[in-house]
């Protein structure tokens, strides 16, 4: 298997400098590579393949001297990143590829060369930087990508392969179904509510003040870019707690249950609710589905998503009575059919895991927790 280990480096001052142009070189092959492909599309009808563009080094570094600094293999891949832009494009996974600006954070990749020896890292031209290792990686050494953020720090994430096959996915344990809310980030079908411990509300009005001092600095001046970095670092902060939130839960999760259900949502359609896409924008749901398909995987453990339409809120778990109408403001309703007072949230993440199951079985009426676990429904779906 892959694996990514990304640990945070420090550059001397000659480093820097070098690793500025590599960055600066690769993002112009970018650009150049992406205006040739769409004018050549545009007045031919056919695009350029990755080694049409990389043809064109040897002449372009006549033409551009300062092209040779950095390795080729650097500009190499980014004629790889390009094409796979265009390839995530044709088949529907992303919009078309657009232009890097030099204002964003900067990466390069490194396909061989390199080196990671206890706390010493070497590239190619870059020779050996120091590298603050947090665990030690497992395997072979197959691309180093070194990555700037926003507000000046340097990152290498080293991908090794460990030799293992991935692991087969097995559903013999305990399934849960986890139903994401803002109120609590997560419940689950066992009756845990996890805090949503809202990351973004915590540092609003740091950032807020970081912003105002940022607009009040002259453009193009040092004292604007020091506060911009302000600013960065706030955001960096604000990121890095919710990650740190997201991989704790995610592998408490993961290390807990065998079968992992949870509803495919479609969170850029929610955004558009003005009243809660701050909220749900803070919230990571994304993100979190995210971590835990990929550490299931690791696992060996078994990670499902149903329809997003299924109605999981408005059934009852018990007897499969869907009630007519339930608003966000109610948490609490009770099953007129059967009596039973349901927590709307647990209800929701219980009929989440059924829905799985069922799902799993092969798509025929099937049992979970010793019921059936589809409710008859003569229309169609209505989201919750």
């Amino acid at each position: 298997m892959l694996k990514a280990y990304k640990y945070r480096i420090y550059p001397t001052s000659q480093q820097r400098v070098l690793l500025a142009k590599c960055f600066g070189c690769a993002r112009w092959f970018y650009n150049y590579g992406l205006e040739l492909t769409s004018r050549t599309y545009q007045e031919t009808g056919k695009g350029l393949s990755r080694n049409d563009i990389i043809k064109l080094l040897p002449g372009l570094k006549k033409k551009h001297e300062w092209l040779k600094q950095p390795p080729s293999q650097v500009l190499q891949q980014a004629a790889l990143d390009l094409s796979r832009a265009f390839l995530n494009f044709f088949e529907g996974r992303a919009k078309y590829p657009r232009f890097k600006s030099k204002h964003t954070r900067g990466s390069i990749r490194f396909p061989q060369g390199c080196k990671l020896i206890k706390d010493c890292l070497t590239l190619p031209k870059i020779k050996e930087v120091y590298c603050r290792l947090s665990r030690l990686p497992v395997g072979t050494l197959k691309s180093v990508t070194v990555s700037m953020s926003v507000s000046g720090e340097y990152y290498a994430s080293c991908l090794y392969e460990d030799g293992k096959e991935k692991p087969e996915a097995r559903s013999d344990g305990k399934a849960v179904g986890i139903d994401v809310g803002l109120t609590h980030f997560a419940i689950t079908s066992d009756g845990s509510k996890h805090g949503n411990p809202k990351y973004y509300r915590l540092y609003e009005r740091k950032l807020a003040d970081a912003q105002k001092q940022l607009s009040k600095k002259q453009k193009g001046s040092s004292n604007r870019n020091k506060a911009r970095v302000v600013v960065a670092k706030v955001h960096q902060k604000i990121s890095r707690c919710r990650e740190d939130f997201l991989h704790k839960l995610s592998r408490k999760l993961v290390d807990e249950n065998q079968v992992i259900v949870v509803e495919n949502l479609a969170v850029k359609g929610m955004v558009k609710n003005h009243k809660l896409a701050k909220s749900i924008s803070d919230a990571g749901w994304g993100m979190f589905c995210t971590m835990l398909k990929y550490k299931a995987e690791w696992d060996g453990k078994t990670y499902l998503e149903i329809d997003r339409f299924f109605p999981s809120s408005k059934t009852c778990h018990v007897c499969l009575n869907q009630v007519g109408n339930l608003p966000l403001s109610v948490r609490e309703w009770t099953c007129s059919k059967c009596q039973t007072k349901h927590d709307r949230d647990i209800n929701a993440a219980v009929n989440i895991r059924d829905e799985g199951l069922r799902v799993f079985a092969g798509g025929h009426l099937a049992s979970a927790s010793g019921v059936r676990v589809r409710p008859s429904m003569g229309t169609a779906f209505v989201r919750r």
